[in-house]
């Protein structure tokens, strides 16, 4: 399963990778949220062969062609992740696949076409890019680190978006990034390329495949709060290379304290 997620990868990625060198079409889902012709046509693609493979296989994906059948397998599917860059032409965007298995994420594949960077992972097998295997990074206190994380698209409307929590920690550590694409956000921490990541708003799809890597890696993956993170429950996660996670959770939890005083 995990070279038939690694070939469909590799397939959407050259799907992709030619849609950025022309004129794509495109519709507004939300003001800041985007869907393009290549979306769909990635999507397209990875279902149509996960359900010729696996006809029983349940499926969720990001534009909805999925296929919700009951069965112990789910695919978690996320064609274009970070389309608004893509859109853009800032080359940071990618595919990502995963499998849970009775619920537990089981398999994850998350491909940047640009990079030719490919991300995989199996539970209890480790994390890889490109064959090498990934240890996340040793940076031991958070005032050393450097964090990525994201908007959500809602945030417009929504009071509780993100927007604090990053001016807070700005002040507390060495930099942040916010990159575009959670998939590959989550395998930057995999990678020891960033020390945390911590967001709002997400699906399934959008976690599911990166966070396992994280995991696989070494991280420590939770929710706001510290507890336990699966990608179908939630929207929130943080991922670290663990020797931060407390003081990053800490912080996090500061500013939610400082939101509900004025509230």
């Amino acid at each position: 399963m995990l070279d038939f997620a690694i070939e469909l990868a590799y397939r959407a990625g050259a799907l992709i990778r030619a849609g950025a060198e022309r004129d794509v079409r495109y519709e507004p889902k939300q003001y800041a949220d985007v869907v393009t012709e290549v979306d769909r046509a990635s999507e397209e693609l990875i279902v149509r062969a996960i359900r010729s493979r696996y006809p029983d296989h349940a499926i969720i994906a990001e534009e909805g062609s999925g296929a919700n059948t009951s069965s112990s397998y789910t695919w978690l599917i996320d064609p274009l992740d970070g389309t608004l860059n893509f859109l853009h032409g800032l080359p940071i965007f990618c595919v990502s696949i995963a499998l849970l298995v009775d619920r537990q994420p089981f398999l994850g594949v998350v491909y940047d076409p640009m990079r030719n960077e490919l991300f995989y992972a199996e539970r209890g097998r480790g994390a890889f890019l490109n064959g090498r295997w990934l240890r996340v990074s040793q940076t031991t206190s958070l005032a050393r680190s450097l964090l990525s994380s994201g908007l959500p698209y809602d945030r417009f409307e929504q009071p509780d978006n993100n927007l604090a929590e990053l001016t807070y920690l700005a002040m507390l550590v060495q930099d942040i990034r916010r990159p575009g694409s959670a998939a590959l956000d989550l395998c930057a921490v995999a990678a020891g390329r960033t020390d945390g990541h911590w967001e709002l708003g997400l699906k399934p799809w959008d976690v599911a495949a990166g966070g396992l890597i994280a995991l696989e890696a070494g991280a420590t993956v939770t929710d706001w709060q510290g507890g336990f993170w699966h990608p179908l429950d939630g929207d929130r996660i943080v991922a670290t290379n663990g020797l931060i996670h407390a003081e990053l959770l800490a912080a996090l939890a500061a500013v939610r304290r400082q939101r509900l005083a004025k509230s």
